[in-house]
């Protein structure tokens, strides 16, 4: 199924890495991943609305990597029912429950840089773990690649005054406060 969530995962070197999920069902999932685990390897994922997923490797993708999902039979339900709901929603266009807390930052300024180079100064409205809303007179079409200071994004809502823009990956929440600087 195509549901796209946000969460963690961690290799067998101890380190943690933001990822995004590309698909997923109850016996693996592919996920967008900034460091690629290897064929055979075990990785630990903590997924939004899903929780601990454990498992191992089978392939590396452009996007990062696809693994199984290792689950008692028991657990294995709760997911496919988790999976269930999660796809429904997004069918059925259900409202999002708002995945991260929003904060306004202390410096509202930033610098939204286009793939040519182009830089223009905008005003950070909100800003969570997933993504940012920012005041813009720019004229700009959804799905735009942007980077939000040094973090790549896409635009992908417009309302009157700015765009929302999901980041490629999510931000760490212990960088998440007030005096964030993107």
């Amino acid at each position: 199924m195509k549901v796209v969530l946000l969460g963690r995962y961690m290799l067998p070197n101890r380190m943690e890495y933001p990822c995004q999920t590309i698909d997923i069902s109850p016996g693996g999932l592919h996920l967008a991943a900034p460091a690629k685990a290897k064929p055979g390897d075990r990785v630990i994922t903590y997924l939004d609305h899903l929780g601990r997923i454990e498992g191992t490797c089978v392939r590396t993708t452009m996007e990062g990597f696809a693994m199984t999902i290792t689950a008692t039979s028991r657990k294995r339900e709760k997911f496919t029912a988790q999976l269930t709901w999660l796809a429904n929603r997004e069918e059925l266009g259900l409202p999002e429950d708002r995945r991260h807390e929003r904060i306004v930052p202390r410096n509202p300024r930033a610098v939204l840089t286009m793939d040519d180079g182009a830089a223009h100064v905008i005003r950070l409205i909100d800003i969570s773990l997933s993504g940012t809303a920012f005041s813009s007179d720019l004229d700009l079409p959804l799905g735009t690649p942007v980077r939000i200071g040094s973090t790549p994004a896409q635009l992908i809502r417009r309302f009157d005054g700015g765009y929302a823009a999901e980041f490629r990956f999510p931000l760490s929440p212990d960088v998440l406060d007030e005096n964030i600087e993107l």
